[in-house]
């Protein structure tokens, strides 16, 4: 999950959270609600924000690692990772992401039923 990458990154690098908030300009309750998978979707200025202080990508902090111990998922490939990265840059938000993905449903919805 996301709140544990975070505090692994943040462990890795020596940081408190305290200190982590203190440069990524975040409150600490904040931050630990995020590690303890309490807050379950920061927006990407937040992930910048943690990104940064962290050394890391976001891309880093939001693909899946979890398949066992010492497991990677399979990454995406070049092109996807071009692709969220380049939406990220433009300003895409999460709202307008979802709002996309349901017209993909939608459409394919409508694509069935023509059939």
């Amino acid at each position: 999950m996301l709140g544990e990458k975070i505090k692994r990154y943040r462990r890795k690098k020596g940081l408190s959270l305290s200190e982590l908030s203190r440069r990524a300009n975040l409150s600490k309750s904040y931050i630990s609600d995020m590690e303890r998978d309490i807050k379950k979707n920061p927006s990407i200025d937040v992930l910048k924000k943690i990104a940064a202080v962290l050394d890391v990508s976001i891309e880093e902090l939001i693909m899946e690692t979890s398949l066992g111990k010492g497991k990677q998922a399979d990454p995406l490939d070049e092109a996807w990772r071009k692709l969220v990265t380049e939406a990220i840059a433009s300003g895409l938000s999460k709202e307008q992401f979802k709002e996309f993905s349901e017209y993909i449903k939608y459409t394919k919805g409508r694509e069935k039923q023509d059939e």
